[in-house]
């Protein structure tokens, strides 16, 4: 690490210590990794237990801390103030990991500190003793900010703790959870081996507290009606328990399973499991159970992991559990008492179909819980406490093709997808391989990727299927590969833009470019019969890109014939107060004023750069808030004189916006431009309303869209397109 790159530590158990705070640690520091990096690069500092244990952590641990040495606390907290690269301290806050009654070491620690500081707070316990009470608030008058993970912690810290928000200021982020695909049971069940199982889950450090037994008790008679029935107890135990009195739990629960003749129907997984084996255990699961005996859990990670795989629960009524888990999630249950499990589970059990209703609930309420949109809500914290300081992203994700490829088949890029499953029944559309065509070439030409190639050609051969005699282009094929339905005219005019474009591309093999040129040529002359705006726009751009290397005066005076209808349009439609070519704002908006620049930089006539500026910034100004993004959404469009829709927010929108911005950029030179571009494609990444990430980094593939409350989880071509269309254009950045 390079001196003075800015840092956040986080102060905690980290691995390979074996606990569940050392797993969140790693989590949402990863996170906030693949957000910010390198705008902010994050460190350890490692609690040790005890003074006993030693761990060979990797090189991100910067320092590390024996819990029950205070003099160790003093020492850290001097070196932390003595470096100029660490800007502020996360504390991932549990009672039992720092020295002291309630951890009370953690007090002199930042009394020594002059960084800011953020504690999460892990444990938060109601009706505190005095001690406890004076802990809690000795602690929160040392940092800038608390963080709580459920609007419950922010009741308890005021009403019984008397902290009142704002001193320090209180912040609500959920606890997170992987990004995973909303999937059946079946094909993780046939990998574990339990196809012909009805499975029961719970996982976590193992230690008395759970309330299995009372899960192990309710099973007798549910086993009777479901014979193939599985509890799996996943997790070893807590190495503190295991130190305290060893295996003494665990053994009472052995034993209770063989009083109760239930040693085929429960199993113990006796190991701490990486994530990826607990995503797939709990995958396989029918229900997940989360049965503490603690009513004033405040957090549980295992729940929160268990509905964000989109599986039904049966929790009992802890803080945390009261908060998330509801009627059509699943079902809370009394304390320690078995009968209320029981009969939980054999309401569950005789319902399947309603159960998978449950599920699909659970996982589309634990969207926002995502890792990408916790660690977006940390570095909003952080940078509202660092001012000046900005917490920005400045990495772009790196550019990933797999989904495009997944949705693509031998003949062209499939129109829909169920979550990431292309669904061959939507059929095939122009106006996706249009854009198909256009991504793969524009990566090619970056990267000269061979793979491109192939797609490359499928596109085009995509696109001379659905040429009629004529040379019109139809949009729409079914899955039997019948052409259905009319003419489109943008579709056509999407269509030259890329068929211009790719011919116009020295890096693209001669044969694949003179395929391009024919197909651009054959199917021009239509344009002469297109009406709409955004048809007209399209077609300049494709013609635009066609001039680049094949110049003549034939293409220069259709782009003129087009512009100026523009122009025309423009001047009937436009008034002090609504710069613009129609008396409404609906989709594909940037493009009209991208065109007129293209227009401009082939004829260098000031008309079209004075009107492209014009209606480039009244759109600025109707599409950005609060420098967020916000683009005109679907239901309703915007007319003229009346309310704009702000749902449903189309990543096609955003996608063109940032090209558009980066020609204006390049033409005008001026800076806004280069700003505003970078602002909406950040709306990808969770810089917009609802501030969840759209574009989905393990997949490669872009969600449906922004609703009122939930972003749309299908992952479709046009989406996952208009992503890579941003992607890649920022590359000229």
């Amino acid at each position: 690490m390079q001196k003075d790159e800015p840092v956040i530590l986080y102060m905690a158990t980290y691995p390979p210590r074996e606990c569940g705070i050392a797993t969140f640690t790693k989590d949402i520091s990863d996170a906030i990794d693949r957000r910010f990096f390198p705008s902010i690069k994050t460190r350890i500092l490692a609690m040790n237990n005890n003074g006993t244990n030693i761990y060979n952590y990797p090189k991100r641990v910067m320092f590390q801390i024996s819990d029950t040495e205070i003099s160790n606390y003093l020492e850290i907290a001097n070196k932390i103030n003595k470096s100029k690269e660490i800007k502020l301290i996360n504390i991932q806050h549990e009672f039992g990991i720092f020295g002291g009654e309630f951890g009370e070491y953690l007090i002199p620690f930042l009394e020594v500190l002059k960084k800011p500081v953020v504690i999460t707070l892990h444990s938060l316990i109601p009706f505190p003793n005095e001690k406890l009470k004076n802990v809690v608030q000795e602690i929160s008058k040392r940092v800038n900010a608390l963080i709580v993970m459920t609007k419950k912690g922010v009741d308890i810290l005021r009403e019984h703790y008397g902290i009142v928000n704002g001193k320090p200021k209180v912040y609500v982020i959920p606890h997170g959870i992987p990004n995973v695909t909303f999937e059946s049971q079946q094909k993780e069940k046939k990998n574990l081996g339990f196809e012909n199982n009805t499975i029961l889950l719970t996982f976590g450090m193992m230690g008395p507290g759970k309330g299995y037994e009372h899960v192990i008790e309710s099973l007798p008679e549910i086993v009777k009606s479901y014979p193939n029935l599985l509890y799996l107890i996943v997790g070893e135990t807590h190495p503190m328990v295991r130190k305290r009195e060893g295996e003494q739990y665990r053994n009472s629960l052995d034993a209770r399973i063989k009083r109760l003749k239930l040693q085929k129907h429960v199993k113990f997984y006796n190991k701490y499991v990486t994530q990826s084996e607990i995503i797939s255990y709990i995958k396989a699961s029918d229900i997940y159970l989360c049965t503490p005996d603690n009513p004033n859990q405040i957090t549980s990670g295992t729940l929160a992991y268990a509905m964000g795989s989109g599986r039904t629960v049966i929790a009992t009524p802890f803080i945390h559990a009261k908060d998330i888990v509801t009627e059509n999630r699943g079902r809370l249950v009394e304390f320690k008492n078995s009968e209320s499990i029981k009969n939980a589970l054999s309401e569950l059990l005789s319902i399947k179909e309603k159960r998978k209703d449950m599920e699909r609930n659970s996982y589309y309420y634990t969207r926002h819980m995502t890792w990408p949109n916790v660690a977006m809500a940390y570095g909003r914290v952080f940078k509202e406490i660092l001012k000046e300081q900005a917490v920005d992203i400045k990495e772009l994700p790196k550019i990933n093709m797999q989904h495009l490829m997944r949705l693509t088949d031998k003949f062209g890029i499939i129109q829909f997808s169920e979550q990431t499953n292309p669904d061959k029944a939507s059929g095939y559309t122009l106006d996706d391989n249009a854009r198909a065509l256009l991504v793969s070439a524009m990566h090619y030409e970056r990267f000269n990727e061979y793979k491109q190639l192939k797609l490359i050609k499928t596109y085009l051969d995509y696109i001379n299927f659905v040429k009629d005699k004529d040379g019109k282009l139809y949009n729409f094929v079914d899955k039997y590969k019948m052409i259905n339905g009319d003419w489109s005219e943008d579709a056509h005019g999407r269509a030259l833009w890329a068929l211009g474009y790719l011919a116009s591309l020295d890096k693209i093999p001669k044969d694949l470019r003179n395929k391009a040129d024919n197909l651009f040529l054959e199917t021009l002359s239509v344009a002469s019969i297109m009406r709409s705006p955004r048809a007209i726009a399209f077609t300049i751009s494709g013609l635009y890109y066609y001039n680049q290397k094949k110049k003549s005066d034939y293409i220069k005076n259709n782009i003129k014939k087009l512009a100026n209808i523009l122009i025309s349009l423009y001047d009937h439609n436009s008034s002090t107060k609504w710069q613009w070519f129609e008396p409404f704002l609906t989709y594909s908006n940037s493009k009209l004023p991208e065109a007129l620049l293209y227009a401009y930089q082939l004829t260098n006539e000031e008309n079209y750069l004075d009107k492209a500026v014009k209606t480039l910034d009244f759109l600025i100004s109707k599409t950005f808030e609060k420098d967020i993004f916000v683009p005109i959404g679907q239901r309703g469009w915007y007319e003229k004189d009346k309310e704009r829709a702000y749902f449903d927010q189309q990543p096609i929108e955003a996608g063109y916006t940032v090209q558009t911005l980066i020609e204006a950029h390049k033409i005008t030179k001026n800076e806004k431009y280069k700003d505003y571009a970078i602002k909406s494609f950040e709306w990808f990444l969770g810089k917009n309303m609802l501030r969840q990430t759209i574009y989905n980094e393990k997949t490669g593939g872009c969600h449906d869209g922004l609703g009122e409350n939930a972003i749309n989880l299908n992952q479709g071509a046009e989406s996952t397109l208009s992503y890579l269309m941003a992607r890649l254009s920022l590359i000229e950045l």
